[in-house]
């Protein structure tokens, strides 16, 4: 048996997504920037892919650019933000994505923002309380915290956060790469002024995004040479990612319902039989609370074992595909920047497993049973 349980990482596309995009690979190849009528009518679609974006999300279709994933969705929203409104100081966490961390490190150095790191509770939660008196102290500041943890799970009170922006008039920002296409987001309500999306997340293709921009709160264009998105991103789009983006995110709203409970009983199941089968074994942040955390993701501790530093690799061996943390650092010899910042200096062994709606209870009662046979305690 072979098990695929890193969808953090990504998710295997959906068949009828592929049936979407499949005529624009092969006939509707027209440049969505031409006028005659193949041009037009790929860029037909694209509005269309927008316009059913935008309905989902509760907002208008002017308020969607597509990208090409998270890291550029950040980056633009991060940086874009911090020039348009000449903010000088951006709030955050020390465990954030790396496109967003990265980004703001960048800017420190480079003298544009002074940084400010939320302080974290003992399972990674955000102090609401510090981040209130970090904005009483520098309000007007880019506030970018993401809604939910890619390692650990932890969720985001996005709702109070929005409110705490809005009272003190701060820009913020939030990574929803891990919740987009689990959650349902309302524009409407949520008090956020930009977003960012990765289709390969929720069963659509790879090297396609979006970021929602509030259209009162609009910025600068970060990558320059056409006018192409709405004068937003200047490139020709990635038609057949845009349609598939578009039609998986409709099939995780259709569906979501069902496979928010088809993927929390695969978790629970998976939280069960480990506490009975491998002693002495924990669970990261929330990762084990299925109210407090991203149902699609269990970050287990495991006991200090020599295992440990083959930990993965074993697993590979015995068919199973996961994670040490996130699998935007694989090869990195410091391993989890998250785990550091949560656990400084444990030993304790770490895998990322994440589900999707194509995993099933045999697959999860398979991978305790050769986790357990590693760590030498029958399942």
């Amino acid at each position: 048996m072979r098990v695929y349980l890193d969808n953090a990482a990504t998710t295997p596309l959906d068949p009828e997504v592929f049936e979407a995009m499949r005529p624009f690979l092969l006939e509707d190849f027209g440049n969505p920037s031409s006028t005659h009528a193949h041009g037009r009518k790929v860029r037909a679609a694209i509005e269309s892919g927008r316009k059913k974006v935008a309905e989902l999300l509760n907002c208008t279709p002017g308020e969607i650019i597509f990208t090409s994933g998270g890291t550029e969705a950040d980056n633009t929203l991060i940086r874009c933000s911090i020039d348009t409104y000449h903010l000088q100081h951006a709030i955050s966490t020390p465990i954030e994505h790396h496109a967003v961390t990265h980004t703001l490190e960048m800017l420190q150095k480079e003298g544009k923002i002074n940084l400010h790191f939320v302080d974290l509770d003992e399972r990674g939660h955000v102090s609401y309380t510090h981040l209130e008196s970090l904005l009483k102290e520098f309000p007007h500041a880019l506030v970018s915290l993401m809604h939910a943890n890619n390692e650990v799970g932890n969720l985001l009170d996005i709702e109070k956060v929005g409110e705490l922006c809005q009272q003190y008039n701060a820009y913020f920002q939030s990574d929803t790469v891990q919740t987009m296409g689990h959650y349902r987001h309302d524009m409407k309500k949520l008090k956020v002024h930009g977003l960012t999306a990765a289709a390969h997340k929720f069963h659509g293709p790879k090297g396609v995004g979006f970021m929602y921009i509030n259209k009162d709160k609009k910025i600068h264009q970060f990558i320059h040479g056409g006018a192409q998105e709405r004068n937003m991103r200047g490139g020709t789009e990635n038609v057949y990612g845009i349609i598939g983006l578009a039609k998986a995110l409709e099939i995780s709203y259709r569906d979501m319902a069902e496979h928010e409970n088809q993927i929390k009983k695969l978790k629970a199941r998976m939280i069960e039989k480990l506490r009975a089968a491998v002693s002495g074994v924990d669970f990261h942040g929330d990762s084990a609370n299925l109210e407090k955390s991203l149902y699609t993701v269990l970050n287990v501790c495991l006991p200090e074992s020599e295992e440990n530093e083959m930990l993965l690799f074993n697993l590979d061996m015995q068919g199973i595909s996961a994670s040490g943390g996130s699998a935007c650092s694989s090869g990195a010899s410091t391993g989890s920047h998250v785990l550091g910042a949560l656990y400084p200096g444990s030993k304790r062994g770490a895998v990322r497993f994440s589900f999707s709606k194509f995993n099933t209870a045999e697959e999860i009662d398979f991978t305790v049973e050769k986790l357990a046979e590693l760590y030498r305690v029958p399942a």
